[in-house]
């Protein structure tokens, strides 16, 4: 395969499935040559397989280089043999599409802690250890593209998503310091917020929003993101649907207290959105005259 990522070497999480299978063949199709890690398993005509080894070997079916890795982002051994798999299979890594998530969906007074734990240990602290693993290697090359896969729910907010919310949230913030350090290194990092149906989220669309939301129409976003021309770092990227836009965390022009008033007093203008431009939640409603009208 050729294309504009001839050359690359990336590494995508959770790409047994879903976004991560699109992402995965989208970028071997560019040129990269990809690790696909996942931890799933697929029951197949000849046996339980990897969902990870049978990704890579569809990407090696259409002339591409891939290699499979099942290894765990929720450990920091986990993470660093994620990435030792890239440096050791094709001797760099230039692209890191973090990914790899689960959901334990609870409303929040009947949510658990080993809940939580789980759904923070694979987003946020998965991220984190694969950008650990990664960022002295990208440093080294002077080059480096991070794709931290985010969500409208963390932006936004989403019933019976606390813990996935606030693990999304996070990563944002991690984003946002990795790419003030990166950028004099030549690496540039990214929020990726994905709306597409999923195993994951198939069962909160109606079947007309989910047929126009294919993980198909989201690589595009990866693909930019991942180009060597890219400029833009410290991005939140909303993308679904072939539609794709910016979120921003947005701060209104505010009021200042002046001789005897009160915060009370000004309190409205506090709070008000005029003068900036917020994001709006992504509900069904929303999401239905977006992608279906």
């Amino acid at each position: 395969m050729t294309g504009h990522l001839a050359g690359r070497v990336a590494v995508v999480t959770g790409a047994g499935q879903g976004l991560g299978r699109s992402y995965a063949i989208g970028l071997a199709r560019a040129g990269a040559r990809v690790v696909v890690n996942d931890i799933g398993r697929a029951e197949t005509d000849t046996g339980s397989a990897s969902t990870a080894h049978l990704v890579a070997k569809e990407i090696c079916g259409e002339g591409g280089e891939a290699v499979a890795n099942t290894d765990s982002v929720a450990t920091a051994a986990g993470g660093q043999a994620i990435v030792d798999a890239a440096t050791e299979a094709f001797g760099r890594i230039d692209i890191l599409v973090s990914n790899a998530g689960i959901e334990r969906n609870q409303s929040y007074a009947k949510s658990t802690a080993s809940q939580w734990d789980d759904v923070i240990d694979v987003h946020l602290h998965g991220t984190h250890h694969l950008c650990r693993a990664a960022w002295p290697k990208m440093i080294e090359q002077r080059h480096g593209r991070l794709i931290l896969v985010t969500s409208p729910s963390g932006l936004w907010g989403n019933f019976s998503q606390a813990s996935y919310a606030a693990a999304k949230m996070g990563i944002i913030g991690l984003a946002n310091v990795l790419a003030i350090e990166g950028r004099r290194y030549g690496i540039l990092v990214n929020s990726l917020a994905p709306i597409a149906t999923t195993p994951m989220s198939e069962h909160l669309l109606s079947p007309e929003l989910a047929a126009n939301l294919s993980p198909d129409k989201v690589t595009p976003a990866v693909l930019k993101l991942a180009s060597d021309d890219l400029e833009t770092s410290g991005a939140i990227i909303v993308a679904g649907g072939d539609w794709f836009a910016s979120a921003h965390i947005a701060v209104s022009p505010g009021a200042r207290i002046t001789g005897g008033d009160s915060l009370e007093a000004v309190w409205d203008k506090v709070v008000s959105s005029d003068g900036m431009r917020p994001g709006a939640p992504l509900d069904p409603d929303t999401l239905h005259r977006m992608f279906v009208g």
